[in-house]
């Protein structure tokens, strides 16, 4: 596959961790500690779906929270990281939502 050839979201899965990350780097400048964790961890999460369904019972898959501060790249990882993998991204904005009795949105209705 030449650099300028897009791969299908179904190929994404075959890549490596560093073909994810080669690929992201197209797109997103610095962050490599988590575009190298994200793309470690979709090849994982691809790996745990080929498993027989009684292995997989067995193994609980790791999912990952994007911590930082504003503006440092977290929701254009997850979007593209998204896009490669074929997969829905939605966006939530945590801030809006507060505890019971402060002003803003029930963080109940985020999951309805």
């Amino acid at each position: 596959m030449s650099s300028t050839d897009q791969p299908t979201p179904a190929s994404y899965f075959e890549m490596t961790p560093q073909e994810i990350v080669d690929s992201l780097d197209r797109h997103i400048i610095g962050q490599q500690q988590a575009k190298r964790a994200v793309a470690i961890a979709l090849r994982n999460r691809y790996r745990w779906r080929q498993l027989e369904d009684d292995v997989r019972k067995e193994i609980t898959p790791k999912n990952i929270i994007m911590i930082g501060p504003t503006g440092v790249g977290k929701t254009e990882i997850t979007r593209r990281l998204a896009s490669m993998a074929g997969a829905p991204f939605i966006k939530i904005e945590a801030t809006k939502y507060t505890e019971v009795g402060y002003y803003g949105r029930d963080v109940e209705s985020m999951i309805r």
